[in-house]
C-alpha cells in the first residue's frame, strides 16, 4: 500500500509544440492539504485540469498513481467515480435550477419510474449546508436568488455530495467575504481531519499559509520547490514563485495630483429585479487628474453598480449625472464613455471583459480599431505591430496573438483586458476588483501601472475588496455601505479599522481627515 494517495510523476503537457508543463511531480496523502503556488500561466490550472480528467490520459505524458494504481482517466466521470472532485475557479452552477438541484446534478435521487425524489434531495442538501454552517439557505430556491460567495459554499456541497478523497479548490475564496473565508478555512481542516486530502490554489497566501501542510511551487511549466509550510513564510513563497523578491508591493504614491476632471452627481441605481429597492442611493463624489481614488466597502455594498451606472453598462433603471472636465457628458452606453476618454475594466472578466471567441490579439484592439481602418480593410500589419507591443508591455504571457483569449490564465485575461482600455487612452479609468484572480507578480505590476497612469495625468477609481490593497495605491477612499456614501477620507494614517468602521456605520475610535 502506498504512503501517497495521490502521486503525479515527470507530466508534460505541450500545446501546439510548446511545453505548458515539464516534468511536474506532485505527491499528497490522505487527509493532508497541499498548497499549489505559482504565478498566472505557471501551469497550475492546466495540471489541474490532467488531474481531473479535463484532458484525458494520452493527451499529456508521465504517468498518475491513485491510492498505489496507475489511474486511466479518459473523463472527469472517471476521475469523479474515483473521489477526484474539481472546484474550478469559474463556478459551474445553473443559476436557473434550485440549490438542491445543483448541488445533485448528474447524481439526482429518483423514485421508482424515475421521477425525481425531491424531498430527499432537499433533505440531503439542507444537510450539507448545515455542515457549511451556512443553514438559512433555502435549498428551494434558484442558485441565482444568492451572491457569489453564497453560490462558491454551493460548489463546495455538490464536492462533499460526491464523497471526494481528493478536493481540489482553484481560487476558492475569490468572490467570499471575510467570514465566508473563515468558514471555507474551517471546512478544510475539517476535511482533512476526516481523512480528505485537499489540493488548495489561491493567490491569497496568507490563506494558503494557514490551513495547508505542504507547499508545491510551480513556475513557467516547471516544478520549483515541495517544502512543509512550517519551514517557510510568505515571503519565500512569492520568492519561489516570482523568482524574485519582491521588496516592495505597493509603489510610492509620487505623482502630482491637479484640477477636478470627474463629478458623478446624486447617482441612483435601482436593483434590477426589484425596482423598488435602491442599490445606490444619491451618491455624489469627484475625482482630480492624477488621483487614484479607491472605493471600498462591503460585498452588497453597491461598488459595482456604481461604477457600471457611470460607465453606462448597469443593467437595471439609473439616475444622475456625470460631468467631464465641467461639462455634463452622455455616458449612456459604453461606447459613449469610451468616446469620452471614460473607460472601464470590469469585476467579471468572463462575462464582461473578454469576447471568448475572439483571439488575445484581437480581444486587445477592441476599443481602438478604427485606428487601423483603411477603408474596406484593417491594416493587420499595423495592428499587430500594437498587439505585439502590448503584450511585451503587459508582460502577457502567450505563446501568440493569436491564441484563443479563452486559452490563457485568468490572470492574463486581466492583463489583456486592461490592454484593451489604455488603448482607449482614457482621462478616467474604473478598475473593478482589478487583481482579482491575479497572482503576487502581476499584482505588483499592476499596481505599478496603476500608479504609473497616475503620474501621466488619468484619474483612476479603483475598486477593491482587499483593504489592504486600497490603502496600499490610494491617495484618497470613498466608503460605501448600503448604498450610500458612508466616509470621504484623505489616504493618511488611514486604518483597514477606520474603513470598516465607516463601511458598518460605526464611529471609529480614530479620525481620519476627511477629503
Amino acid at each position: 500500500m502506498s504512503e501517497y494517495l495521490l502521486e503525479m510523476k515527470d507530466i508534460v503537457k505541450q500545446f501546439d509544440g510548446v511545453r505548458a508543463l515539464d516534468g511536474i511531480d506532485i505527491k499528497i496523502r490522505a487527509g493532508e492539504c497541499l498548497g499549489l503556488c505559482g504565478e498566472n500561466g505557471a501551469g497550475k490550472s492546466t495540471l489541474m485540469k490532467i488531474l481531473s480528467g479535463v484532458y484525458p490520459h494520452g493527451t499529456w505524458e508521465g504517468e498518475i498513481k491513485w491510492d498505489g494504481r496507475p489511474l486511466v482517466a479518459q473523463s472527469v466521470r472517471d476521475t469523479e467515480a474515483a473521489g477526484i472532485v474539481i472546484i474550478h475557479q469559474e463556478l459551474m452552477l445553473v443559476p436557473e435550477l434550485s440549490v438542491a438541484e445543483n448541488i445533485f446534478m448528474g447524481h439526482e435521487l429518483t423514485l421508482p419510474g424515475g421521477r425525481m425524489n425531491y424531498p430527499a434531495m432537499y433533505r440531503r442538501a439542507e444537510e450539507l449546508m448545515r455542515e457549511l454552517n451556512m443553514p438559512d439557505i433555502n435549498v428551494a430556491l434558484p442558485v441565482m436568488q444568492y451572491g457569489g460567495g453564497h453560490q462558491q459554499l454551493v460548489e463546495i456541497a455538490k464536492a462533499l455530495n460526491k464523497k471526494a478523497r481528493l478536493l481540489i479548490l482553484d481560487e476558492p475564496s475569490a468572490s467570499l467575504t471575510a467570514s465566508e473565508i473563515a468558514i471555507l478555512l474551517d471546512i478544510v481542516r475539517d476535511l482533512k481531519s476526516k481523512g480528505v486530502a485537499c489540493i488548495y490554489i489561491s493567490h491569497k497566501l496568507d490563506e494558503v499559509a494557514a490551513v495547508c501542510d505542504t507547499i508545491s511551487v510551480i513556475r513557467d511549466g516547471r516544478h520549483i520547490a515541495t517544502t512543509p509550510m512550517q519551514s517557510l513564510n510568505v515571503e519565500q513563497i512569492i520568492t519561489q514563485m516570482v523568482g524574485r523578491e519582491i521588496t516592495a508591493m505597493y509603489p510610492t504614491r509620487e505623482h502630482e495630483i491637479g484640477e477636478t476632471i470627474f463629478e458623478a452627481r446624486h447617482i441612483t441605481c435601482h436593483d434590477a429585479d426589484n425596482p423598488k429597492r435602491k442599490r445606490v442611493d444619491d451618491v455624489s463624489f469627484s475625482v482630480r487628474r492624477g488621483e487614484i481614488l479607491g472605493i471600498a466597502g462591503l460585498v452588497g455594498a453597491g461598488r459595482t453598480e456604481l461604477v457600471s451606472a457611470l460607465f453606462g453598462c448597469y443593467r437595471g433603471r439609473h439616475e444622475g449625472e456625470v460631468w467631464i472636465n465641467g461639462v455634463r457628458a452622455d455616458t449612456g452606453t459604453p461606447l459613449k464613455s469610451i468616446r469620452l476618454g471614460l473607460c472601464m475594466v470590469p469585476e467579471d472578466r468572463k462575462q464582461h471583459g473578454i469576447v471568448p471567441d475572439l483571439n488575445v490579439g484581437q480581444n486587445i484592439t477592441l476599443t481602438v480599431l478604427k485606428n487601423f481602418s483603411r477603408r474596406t480593410r484593417i491594416d493587420a500589419e499595423a495592428e499587430l505591430k500594437t498587439v505585439q507591443d502590448e503584450i511585451a508591455r503587459m508582460r502577457l504571457k502567450t505563446a501568440s496573438p493569436f491564441l484563443p483569449i479563452t486559452g490563457l490564465s485568468g490572470g492574463n485575461q486581466q492583463k489583456a483586458v486592461l490592454a484593451k482600455m489604455l488603448l482607449a487612452r482614457p482621462k478616467v479609468l474604473i478598475l473593478d476588483e482589478p487583481t482579482r484572480g491575479v497572482d503576487v507578480g502581476a499584482k505588483a505590476e499592476i499596481y505599478r501601472l496603476i500608479a504609473d497612469l497616475a503620474r501621466q495625468g488619468v484619474a483612476v477609481i479603483m475598486v477593491s475588496s482587499e483593504l489592504a490593497e486600497v490603502l496600499g495605491v490610494s491617495d484618497r477612499v470613498l466608503v460605501i455601505g448600503e448604498g450610500k456614501l458612508r466616509g470621504d477620507f484623505v489616504n493618511r494614517d488611514l486604518t483597514q479599522e477606520m474603513v470598516l468602521a465607516a463601511a458598518i456605520n460605526q464611529p471609529s475610535h480614530h479620525r481620519a481627515t476627511a477629503a
